[in-house]
């Protein structure tokens, strides 16, 4: 089995092919990085989006929250993390009260 490599300047990244869109990343993100788009032609009629790649603060919740291993998170030693601040708290607050959909712009 090779290893996955990040793709470049990237913090988290999600593999649709595996990805059921039980929202459970989302979830437990805690800087809003990720939401729910709309997407027909998956199962749930949604997919994991990444909506805010710079407020990542390399946490891994979401990769380790994840069922079916979908989602990754850059390595902390190849990827300079944002801080988690007030505005990224308030918009994962924001995206969890919208049902996990993204939000309007």
């Amino acid at each position: 089995m090779a290893i996955l490599e990040a793709p470049e300047n990237t913090p988290v990244w999600v593999n649709e092919n595996r990805c059921k869109a039980c929202d459970v990343c989302v979830s437990v993100c805690p800087a809003g990085v990720l939401a729910m788009r709309q997407e027909p032609t998956s199962t749930l009629g949604a997919m994991v989006e990444i909506v805010n790649p710079e407020s990542c603060i390399g946490c891994t919740d979401c990769e380790l929250s994840c069922p079916d291993f979908a989602i990754y998170v850059a390595d902390k030693k190849e990827f300079k993390f944002a801080k988690l601040t007030d505005e990224s708290k308030s918009r994962a607050e924001a995206i969890k009260n919208n049902n996990y959909r993204k939000l309007s712009a």
